[in-house]
């Protein structure tokens, strides 16, 4: 089937979150498939059109947002296994430095900006003569694109075989903006009502793909129980309405990529069958770190976007709780200008213990991974979370909130039984983060259980063959449907 993956962020072109892992992966998978496959992104500065060799496509395109006529060319290139790219360039709305906003500030125009982008897509499929059997849009800056198909499109005959499938990466950013977004984003007044486009008297383009589309998928079965009961954010009941059509479907992470047996960005390679190498990407991991070189003192790691949802106020706290235990922290990230305040503060008390680097940097973030004993995740909530499997990866035992996609992945460690492959805390029933750290300590100390932990984290799997396979009967399921509703409708 022709499917257009629609999104925001994209490895390698743009990554702000685990969304652009995504959308970079999962097209690879569909595309060995047999699927024609292609993904449209908007040209933000930071895309180089030399790096990536864009080439421009003849077409000079134009839609319309709110009163103003919006120009625009297509970019293309070829990524991985032949797969089209397809890039929106507007000066007005994408010529600047951050892809959302600067400094942890939106953009106060980006209402107008994803309007645009949207409809820049639905022209250019027009314009390159290709027609989806689904467009698969992800998050709320692609959640007016199922509206569209089902309110001013509804009697395009390009679109009438064009199902929507809306996948929510993290309901907790939602795009909620004022009534007059009717207005500019084209639609009738007609269509804003609670069951198309009012929420609250607002458009909130979150509830807009959730409601209009032909599928709503989320990234772990786990988020998708979680934001239908007591985590939507305010959309419980907009969710609740399609809990038919809602498939939680596991994110998963190319191991072609995160492979300490051929990673070129560690000191040395290493792999379940000689693990030998992993000492020496620790020894090279507290060299950078400027602590003391000791393959007996107990390394945690984290790599994440500074944010409270990251549970950063418990890492934290954790840092001085522990200051005077065998123990070492390091954390790579960006963000929130608070967090990372304290986090400074920290290492200027505990520069022996604490380590902090915030200009996020590919090959440190591998380092962490190879070289760390335990990584540090305790998420308030996490639809899926990729570091994790990251982490089992590189046998390095993650240490998780029962949260989400977290719940999906990790097991606790049982040192009677041998099962597990990282060890977990509840928030919401109090257990405490500090203590989970103490006990898989313990374990750390027992080099036989711990061995056996670590061999138990190399053969989680949790590769894009088996979630690609669930993304295809969705895709099937969801065309069947549009199927049959246009012969019930066009006959």
């Amino acid at each position: 089937m022709n499917i257009l993956m629609a999104a925001s962020e994209c490895v390698p072109f743009v990554k702000v979150g685990g969304l652009a892992d995504v959308v970079g992966a999962l097209p690879k998978y569909l595309k060995k498939a047999g699927h024609d496959i292609r993904i449209i992104l908007p040209k933000y500065q930071s895309i180089d059109g030399k790096k990536y060799n864009l080439q421009t496509l003849p077409y000079k395109l134009q839609t319309q947002v709110g009163k103003d006529t919006e120009s625009f060319r297509l970019k293309y290139c070829l990524l991985q296994d032949n797969i089209r790219v397809y890039f929106i360039e507007n000066m007005r709305f994408f010529n600047r430095s951050g892809v959302y906003g600067t400094d942890g500030i939106d953009y106060s125009d980006n209402k107008e900006r994803f309007i645009f982008f949207q409809k820049a897509i639905l022209e250019s499929v027009k314009a390159l003569m290709f027609r989806p059997d689904i467009i698969h849009c992800h998050d709320w800056q692609l959640g007016l694109i199922p509206a569209y198909l089902r309110t001013n499109l509804k009697n395009d005959g390009f679109f009438w075989n064009t199902s929507s499938v809306f996948t929510i990466h993290n309901i907790a950013y939602q795009g909620q903006f004022g009534s007059d977004t009717v207005k500019i984003a084209g639609f009738s007044w007609e269509d804003f009502t609670s069951d198309k486009l009012e929420y609250y008297n607002t458009v909130n383009f979150m509830k807009c793909g959730i409601k209009l589309s032909d599928a709503v998928s989320t990234v772990s079965p786990t988020y998708a129980k979680e934001i239908k009961e007591f985590n939507g954010m305010g959309m419980e009941s907009v969710l609740n309405l399609r809990q038919d059509d809602i498939y939680g479907i596991l994110n998963g992470i190319d191991y072609d990529y995160w492979n300490p047996a051929t990673d070129k960005n560690i000191k040395a390679n290493y792999s379940k069958d000689n693990i030998q190498g992993k000492a020496i990407c620790k020894a090279d991991l507290q060299k950078l770190c400027g602590f003391e070189i000791k393959k007996d003192v107990y390394l945690l790691g984290c790599v994440s976007r500074l944010d409270e949802q990251k549970g950063f106020d418990i890492i934290i706290d954790a840092f001085y709780k522990l200051n005077n235990a065998d123990i070492q922290f390091v954390v790579l990230g960006s963000g929130n200008s608070e967090i990372k305040r304290k986090l400074q503060e920290a290492v200027k008390k505990m520069p022996k213990k604490v380590a902090a680097f915030f200009d996020y940097n590919e090959s440190l973030a591998h380092k962490i991974y190879a070289g760390c004993d335990a990584y540090m995740m305790p998420s308030k909530f996490e639809p899926c979370g990729l570091s994790q499997m990251i982490a089992l990866a590189y046998g390095t035992a993650p240490i998780v909130n029962r949260t989400g996609g977290l719940s999906d992945t990790i097991t606790y460690y049982n040192h009677f039984t041998k099962h597990g492959n990282g060890f977990m805390f509840n928030i919401t029933y109090g257990e405490n983060f500090v203590q989970t750290i103490l006990k898989s300590e313990k374990i750390f100390k027992d080099k036989k259980n711990w061995n056996v932990l670590i061999q138990n984290a190399f053969k989680s799997n949790f590769s894009w063959d088996k979630s690609s396979v669930e993304y295809e009967k969705m895709y099937n399921i969801t065309v069947l449907n549009k199927q049959n509703e246009n012969i019930f409708t066009h006959s």
